[in-house]
C-alpha cells in the first residue's frame, strides 16, 4: 500500500495566475492570500506574477521570509492580533497592516512609536452590503471581523501617533460570482472615498470556486472590466484584491489508493488510505470532493457494481467522508483515486494529528500522469 500524495501542478498554477493577472486592469494590484495554500513551491511560483502576498499570522510572515527573503509582505491581516503579532508585522516591514478595531489601532500606534517606525494602515470596515448567494458571509451585520462604519470614520479622522491611515480594507463574503464581486467592490470603493477620502482600497477576495462543477471558473475578465470602471470613476485610486482559493484550488490534487470495498445495507463504500485528516476541504465546506478513478489492471479484489458509492477514509468517525458519487463507475481495491481541486484550504486546514496516521507525501507535476503511473504499478499483496 502506498501513502497518499498531494500533487501540485506548478506549471498549471503559473498559467492560471498569469491569466488572472492579464484579466485585471493595470491599476489593480493582485495580492495572494497565503492562508489558502502556504506551500513553498506555490509561493515561489506565484512570486513573479502577483504584486504581493497577504499574511495573517506570524507563522505566515516567517514562511514568506524563508521562501522569499528580501520581499516584504504586502499586507498583514486577521482578527485578534497580539502585540507580538503587530510588532512582528512592523519588524517585517509589512507595507499595509489591516487593522480590525479601534483598540488594535491604539496598540499598533504605541508599538510603532516605541520602535521608531510608522505603521502604514488600512482600516478593515464591516459595511452593510447585501451579498445574496455568497457561500460564507463575514460582514454586513454583527461580526468579529472589522469595524462598524462609524468607528472606521472616527479612526481615519483621528489616528493615534505612529499610525498613517492609508485607506480601507473590506472582505465581506466568500463564494461570490463575478457580477456580485464587482458590485461588492463598487460599494466598498464608493463608501471608502465618500466617507474617509480613501486613496487606497483593498476589496478582499472571496471569488467563487464551485466544487460541484470542476470545469467552471470565476469570470476574471468580467470582474476586471468592473474594476476598470471603478478606476475610471476614481482616477488615481489604488485598488487591491487578495484572492486565495480561486488562484490555487485547481493546481492541487490528492491521490490515494482504495484499501477496501464493502456493501452495507445495500450501499457501497470505498475505503481509501488517508481521509479528511489529510483533505478536510469537503468536510469543512460540506460538498463531495470531485474525483476520478484510475483502475488497476491487475486488481482482482472486491469491486463496486458501478452504482452510487461513498468514498471514506481511515478515521474512526462516520464524518470521515471525502465524496459521494453516482457516476464514478466501478471502484475496486487497489484502484487509485485522484481528488481534484485540492490546491487550497486542503492539507493546511486538516486535523492532521487525529489518530496519528502518517502524513501524505508531496510531489509536483501533472496529477493525472502521477495517478496513471501509480495505477500502472503492480498491486502489492
Amino acid at each position: 500500500m502506498t501513502r497518499p500524495v498531494y500533487v501540485h501542478d506548478l506549471d498549471g498554477l503559473a498559467a492560471h495566475a498569469r491569466s488572472v493577472r492579464a484579466a485585471l486592469p493595470q491599476g489593480v494590484e493582485l495580492l495572494y492570500a497565503v492562508k489558502a495554500n502556504p506551500d513553498p513551491g506555490v509561493l515561489r511560483t506565484l512570486a513573479p506574477v502577483v504584486d504581493g502576498f497577504e499574511a495573517a499570522s506570524r507563522g505566515e510572515l516567517r514562511r514568506l521570509a524563508e521562501v522569499l527573503p528580501g520581499r516584504a509582505p504586502a499586507a498583514y491581516a486577521g482578527p485578534g492580533k497580539t502585540d507580538e503579532d503587530l510588532a512582528a508585522a512592523l519588524a517585517a516591514g509589512v507595507h499595509r497592516i489591516h487593522v480590525e478595531s479601534p483598540a488594535e489601532l491604539r496598540r499598533l500606534g504605541a508599538l510603532a512609536v516605541a520602535s521608531g517606525r510608522s505603521a502604514q494602515v488600512l482600516l478593515r470596515v464591516n459595511l452593510p452590503v447585501d451579498v445574496p448567494g455568497a457561500s460564507l458571509v463575514m460582514g454586513g451585520g454583527p461580526s468579529p471581523f472589522g469595524m462598524d462604519p462609524a468607528d472606521a470614520v472616527e479612526c481615519a479622522r483621528r489616528p493615534p501617533a505612529g499610525v498613517e491611515v492609508r485607506g480601507i480594507h473590506a472582505h465581506l463574503a466568500s463564494g461570490l460570482d463575478a457580477p456580485l464581486a464587482g458590485a461588492v467592490a463598487a460599494a466598498v470603493v464608493r463608501w471608502s472615498v465618500a466617507e474617509v477620502g480613501a486613496t487606497e482600497v483593498d476589496v478582499g477576495g472571496g471569488m467563487a470556486v464551485d466544487y460541484t462543477d470542476p470545469a467552471s471558473r470565476f469570470d476574471w475578465v468580467s470582474y476586471g472590466r468592473a474594476l476598470a470602471g471603478l478606476l475610471d470613476e476614481y482616477p488615481g485610486l489604488r485598488v487591491r484584491i487578495e484572492p486565495g482559493r480561486s488562484v490555487t484550488a485547481y493546481c492541487g490534487a490528492y491521490l490515494t489508493e482504495v484499501i477496501d470495498v464493502k456493501r452495507s445495507y445495500g450501499e457501497w463504500f470505498a475505503v481509501v488510505a488517508g481521509g479528511t485528516h489529510h483533505l478536510r476541504t469537503p468536510a469543512a465546506k460540506g460538498h463531495p470532493q470531485p474525483f476520478s478513478v484510475h483502475r488497476r489492471p491487475d486488481a482482482d479484489g472486491p469491486r463496486t457494481d458501478g452504482g452510487p458509492v461513498t468514498v471514506v477514509g481511515q478515521l474512526c468517525t462516520p464524518k470521515d467522508v471525502l465524496s459521494r458519487s453516482a457516476t464514478a463507475g466501478t471502484i475496486g481495491v487497489g484502484d487509485v483515486v485522484a481528488f481534484a481541486m485540492a490546491g487550497a484550504y486542503a492539507w493546511n486546514i486538516s486535523h492532521r494529528d487525529f489518530l496519528l496516521h502518517e502524513p501524505p507525501l508531496f510531489r509536483t507535476g501533472d496529477p493525472d500522469q502521477v495517478a496513471a503511473d501509480w495505477a500502472a504499478r503492480p498491486l502489492r499483496s
